[in-house]
């Protein structure tokens, strides 16, 4: 095994519990290859673990063990077996959830989604795509899954100098997989669908939605329906609004598979059709994809989220429900609270929190990698004046 030498501000970040060490703190590489498992050692050559090293990223040592170890066949079965446990002990009323979570699984650069009998892996980094036929077999012992697809088209791909692909590693994966999630019946492409095939963050958040559903509620960024189809068998209509063409098939769909008739699909920008709006919700959803990818992105973003929200709240008489979320990292939960309460404060409304949620139980977050909170779900009720 490689040894690569880092310097003190790496070793101090390792032993905060954080896995990932930069280039620019990198002081030997030694021998080391790209997609390389290497010793690392800090600057007095003590061993402070196993990484796999990336000859391109910024982030060049992802920490795999705090140990010397061979990241081989046996690591992986381990570490897999030890992701499935934990998703047989919290998954409850589903058959698609996320089975590895990589860096909450301390299996970093990996991505696996189980969808029934077929599981959709994410290789995003050098050393993982490396390893990509040996978690496959691992995979395939023990799961013996009908097929495995490698969807291997997100672009931080391209920071590792990997290409964009899309292909079946084992088995066979159809048009479209059948599923079960809280008491439904959907249909997930795992081929061309946004993320592996469907939104699974949101799984436990969709039940708490559907609590609060009454009335008339509006579902925007509705994707393949999941927030439109939960609340639909709570609330008198919902209109789901989607700019997806693909998406708005699959969840219309999804309603008919589930005897669900009141629900309406519009295809639209959000942005426009909340503004030319004025007629009033009990509930209106907000699920945008990430507005901030970067920190340099974070004030368009902020302008953005308190765009949509004001909108939102200005469509909401007392008693209605706003279920307002961001899956941008970089959009911290005080962050989302202050851009909603000065949206509230525009629109001339009072709002209480009922509820502050986050990504599902099977998308894991380790204290010390804040990397891994990245879903905020705020659930808030709009108070009489």
């Amino acid at each position: 095994m490689n040894l690569v030498k880092v310097n003190r501000k790496a070793a101090d970040r390792a032993a905060s519990g954080h896995p990932w060490l930069f280039s620019s703190d990198i002081t030997d590489r030694g021998e080391a290859q790209p997609g390389d498992a290497v010793a690392v050692a800090d600057p007095r050559g003590r061993i402070i673990g196993t990484a796999h090293y990336s000859s391109t990223s910024q982030i060049a040592l992802r920490l795999l063990t705090n140990n010397r170890e061979p990241i081989d066949r046996p690591f992986f079965l381990r570490r897999l077996t030890q992701a499935l446990a934990h998703r047989e002990r919290i998954v409850t009323h589903s058959n698609a959830y996320r089975l590895v979570f990589s860096e909450a699984d301390l299996l970093p650069g990996l991505i696996v989604d189980r969808y029934g009998p077929y599981l959709v892996m994410q290789t995003l980094s050098q050393g993982m795509d490396r390893a990509r036929d040996v978690i496959t077999h691992c995979l395939n012992e023990l799961l013996h899954p009908a097929g495995i697809l490698a969807r291997n088209d997100a672009n931080v791909r391209k920071l590792e100098g990997l290409a964009a692909e899309t292909l079946v590693l084992s088995g066979e994966i159809p048009e479209r997989v059948a599923i079960e999630m809280n008491g439904l019946k959907l249909e997930a492409d795992l081929l061309h669908g946004q993320k592996t095939g469907i939104y699974l963050d949101q799984r436990e958040n969709y039940i708490a939605a559907e609590r609060h559903a009454h009335g008339r509620v509006l579902d925007c960024f509705s994707s393949t329906g999941g927030f439109a189809l939960h609340t639909a068998r709570k609330a008198e209509s919902v209109e789901a609004v989607e700019s997806s063409v693909p998406a708005l098939a699959i969840a219309e769909t999804n309603a008919r598979a589930n005897g669900l008739t009141n629900i309406q699909f519009r295809k639209a920008d959000v942005f426009e059709f909340l503004a030319g709006l004025d007629r009033r919700y009990s509930m209106i959803v907000l699920d945008p994809p990430a507005f901030a990818r970067s920190r340099k992105m974070l004030d368009d973003a902020a302008r953005g989220y308190k765009e949509i929200n004001l909108r939102a709240l200005r469509l909401l008489d007392p008693g209605g429900i706003l279920v307002t979320c961001s899956c941008s990292h970089h959009m911290s939960e005080a962050m989302l609270f202050q851009i909603v309460a000065e949206a509230a404060l525009d629109a001339g409304k009072t709002i209480r929190v009922l509820e502050r949620r986050t990504q599902a139980s099977d998308h894991p977050i380790l204290l010390t990698v804040p990397e891994t909170l990245y879903l905020k779900c705020l659930i808030l009720e709009v108070l009489a004046a």
